[in-house]
């Protein structure tokens, strides 16, 4: 096996152990709810879809559409059918945040709504990775466009813009700003209490999430809405500048312990073996991946790796 079927069929493997553990993990190792859907508006026609995977974002205006994200194959047509009712537009974009089949997995679904899909490049590479290492390419649509850096659009009067920050939870994450209605989609770059999974095989950098989501924090203002991937079970996928603040110092407090652990001489599995991160209590540990274990231990390899 080369390196390049290598890391593919390794990451996918990984993403898939994760998907399969992330409704567990968000609501704190506790059995999963049933599976629900809901719309909600935020501001100026922009809102969100809640469903089944990361949370999905949408303009619908009697000019056009555009949407974050797309779930699963199931909840992507309980969105598309409700979107159809907020307006009569045909999809304009849909934008993925990143590769990660939560997101992606209802692609398909929505390809012929949509005129165009676009995604970071590297996103889309690893789109494909994985679905060829997992032999589900007929059941992926792909970016139609992708970019390295920024991407921006208009749709009726909103000014929509994506941007990539470098590697961070993937290699491939983007933001996505709604300018006028002053909301930011952070997609997997934002888990609100709750231990992330790091995609370490698809190039992603603890330390680099950290600069980012200070990045982010600083280039809107205090009354910009950011929109989450993800949250633990009870608590919003939506909220301010002091959740980004929060995740980023716990990132950061995860990166530090493990560097200390090393100089300390602790193993990986010593220091994945961690019970609480001191100053994040309220962080429930997880299990598997989406854990303070996983974290750790991705923690150790980067830092070993440097």
């Amino acid at each position: 096996m080369n390196r390049r079927r290598f890391l593919a069929t390794s990451s996918f493997a990984i993403i898939a152990a994760a998907l399969k553990e992330l409704p567990t993990a968000a609501s704190g190792g506790q059995p999963p709810p049933p599976s629900t859907t809901k719309f909600l508006d935020l501001r100026r026609n922009v809102g969100i879809f809640t469903g089944q995977g990361g949370t999905i974002g949408w303009l619908a205006t009697a000019d056009g559409v555009l949407v974050v994200d797309s779930q699963s194959p199931a909840t992507a047509q309980v969105c598309l059918d409700g979107l159809r009712q907020k307006s009569p537009h045909p999809i304009d974009v849909l934008i993925n945040t990143h590769h990660h089949g939560d997101h992606t997995g209802g692609n398909k679904t929505f390809r012929p709504a949509v005129k165009t899909i676009v995604a970071h490049a590297n996103a889309a590479l690893w789109l494909k990775k994985t679905a060829e290492a997992a032999k589900t390419e007929a059941n992926q649509a792909y970016p139609d466009k992708t970019f390295t850096t920024t991407w921006k659009t208009t749709i009726g009067d909103e000014n929509v813009s994506a941007k990539h920050y470098g590697p961070a939870h993937t290699s491939g994450d983007v933001i996505v700003v709604f300018e006028k209605a002053n909301i930011v989609h952070m997609g997997d770059l934002m888990f609100h209490c709750m231990y992330p999974f790091i995609d370490r095989p698809a190039g992603a950098s603890i330390a680099n999430w950290i600069k980012t989501l200070g990045k982010v924090s600083d280039e809107h203002s205090a009354d910009t809405l950011y929109v989450f991937g993800h949250a633990r079970s009870g608590l919003e996928v939506t909220g301010y500048k002091t959740a980004l603040a929060r995740f980023r110092d716990c990132l950061s407090a995860a990166l530090e312990h493990t560097r200390t652990q090393m100089k300390a001489g602790r193993s990986k599995d010593e220091i994945a073996k961690t019970p609480v991160l001191k100053g994040f209590e309220e962080y429930p540990s997880g299990s598997g991946l989406l854990s303070l274990s996983g974290v750790l231990s991705t923690a150790y390899d980067e830092l070993s790796a440097k």
